[in-house]
């Protein structure tokens, strides 16, 4: 996939159906993407890279594309992929998983079933066991990787404002969202609004 050459946008749009596959020892865990929120560095108020602010903490998000950026937020590690040239802090929030090889390991290390075990950030992170020393590696040579041949194309994607940000302007309503329309595993979703999972799927 083409982290360098894209909008950060389109690369949002692009991962979703996009297979995530994370090796520890004889466990493989593997899921397709159905959520990710774009973070457009610089001029994006709600992004770590706001104003080229640049911390030891955020350091990965300057990184070439295709780099991981790893932070954590209420003990929850949110995994980011970077998505343009060096020094350009933009990335996509990978947000949620529909999961599917090591499914039981997943339920153990969440002590969850069903949709909670991944519809969420800090959520599918968990239930693959993904460590923090994920940060700063490249998805070319890091144990979580990415499968770009073996994916899902979504039905329709649909987009919506991020979650999880107030008081930021017009950067609080922007379309940055990206979703797998009626996926049950999208987090956030209604009832009402979920599909049978191979129905959200073309």
């Amino acid at each position: 996939m083409d982290f360098l050459n894209r909008q950060t946008t389109d690369i949002a749009k692009d991962l979703l159906g996009v297979r995530v596959i994370y090796q520890e020892g004889d466990i493989t865990y593997s899921g397709y993407i159905v959520e990710t929120e774009a973070y457009l560095g610089a001029r994006d108020r709600a992004a770590h890279g706001y104003n080229l602010k640049r911390t030891p903490s955020v350091e990965s998000l300057y990184q070439r594309g295709g780099t991981i950026y790893g932070h954590s937020i209420h003990t929850q590690l949110l995994v980011n992929f970077v998505t343009q040239q060096e020094d350009v802090p933009e990335g996509v929030l990978i947000r949620a998983i529909e999961p599917e090889d090591g499914i039981e390991y997943m339920e153990q290390n969440r002590n969850k079933t069903g949709i909670e075990v991944t519809n969420g950030p800090g959520k599918w992170t968990k239930a693959f066991h993904i460590p923090r020393d994920i940060n700063g590696k490249h998805l070319t040579s890091a144990p979580l990787q990415i499968d770009t041949k073996h994916r899902k194309y979504p039905k329709s994607i649909e987009e919506s404002p991020r979650i999880g940000i107030p008081n930021k302007g017009e950067w609080t309503e922007k379309p940055l969202r990206f979703t797998v329309k009626g996926n049950p595993y999208v987090s956030h979703m209604r009832k009402s609004e979920m599909q049978d999972v191979s129905a959200t799927w073309q």
